[in-house]
């Protein structure tokens, strides 16, 4: 299964023009047009194991979601400032949005 990375912005912040040292490789969960930093990782190699392993979840839940009629987050990856997580972020579950944790 190949990941994609893609573009991400917070709504209000602007890019910074920092140093690559405060990039970060983040996990990003998507539903429709909804976006959220799922994880954070300092290695490429680390997200896309994480972003992995977060789409095998969704898969093997599949039927499930599908029968709650809850959307299942299609997961990317991307790089992004460690300024560009929102204050009091903590890393969500795969299956966050069961526990209601995807805003």
């Amino acid at each position: 299964m190949m990941v994609t990375v893609l573009p991400f912005e917070l709504p209000g912040k602007k890019e910074s023009r920092q140093s690559g040292k405060d990039k970060i490789w983040a996990v990003v969960a998507m539903i429709g047009r909804k976006r959220k930093v799922a994880s954070i990782h300092i290695s490429r190699d680390a997200a896309l194991a994480d972003c992995q392993w977060r789409r095998e979840q969704v898969t093997a839940y599949a039927r499930f979601l599908a029968e709650a009629r809850d959307p299942a987050p299609d997961y990317h990856i991307t790089l992004i400032y460690k300024g560009e997580l929102p204050k009091g972020w903590v890393p969500m579950p795969a299956l966050g949005i069961l526990h209601g944790r995807f805003i």
